[in-house]
Formats: C-alpha cells, structure tokens, sequence
C-alpha cells in the first residue's frame, strides 16, 4: 500500500479479491455488468468505539484477515489507483480461516 490509512473508532479498510474472469457462452462480460466479489482482504483497522463505560472495545478483525462483506457493503474509495473499500466492522459477515 504507498499511501498509509489509518481508519478511524470501529471502521476498517478492505480490499476487495478479484474473481477470475467471467464467460458465458463464450461471452466476455464487461466489467460494469460483473458482481462485486464478496470476499475481501482486510489491510488497516481502526482502534474500536467506545464503550458506555468509556473503555475501548477491540476489533475481531486485523489486517491480513480474508473476510466476507456484502456486495454493496461499506464506502468505496480509489486512492493512486488502488480501488479500497471503508466500512465499520457490524457490516463484515464472517472470517474465511
């Protein structure tokens, strides 16, 4: 990563793992047509929210982590190029170990 981001309280940076190329019928489909993959390499976590009690609560997640999200989960952003996308850690359906 050239650019270092540190995501704030609970929300977390992920990119997303490109499937292979898809075809149907020998028909290439363009890229604005394919699914989003929902599988996602976890590159930067934030520190956690904040307790009632005003104790930090740790993330599940830390980078390195392969993780499912929804298709249209968190906010995408493109940064030198690199599509990355920022969501809080509730919006992360399951760890792939």
């Amino acid at each position: 990563m050239a650019m270092k981001l540190r995501p704030l309280y609970d929300r977390i940076v992920v990119t997303r793992k490109e499937t292979g190329e898809q075809m149907r019928g020998g028909i290439i489909i363009p890229d604005t047509a394919k699914e989003k993959p929902q599988q996602a390499e976890v590159i930067a976590v934030g520190e956690g929210k904040f307790a009632e009690d005003g104790k930090r609560m740790k993330l599940d997640v830390k980078a390195g982590d392969t993780v499912l999200i929804g298709k249209y989960s968190g906010t995408d952003i493109k940064i030198d190029d690199v599509e990355y996308t920022i969501l809080r850690e509730d919006e992360v359906l399951a760890v792939v170990e």
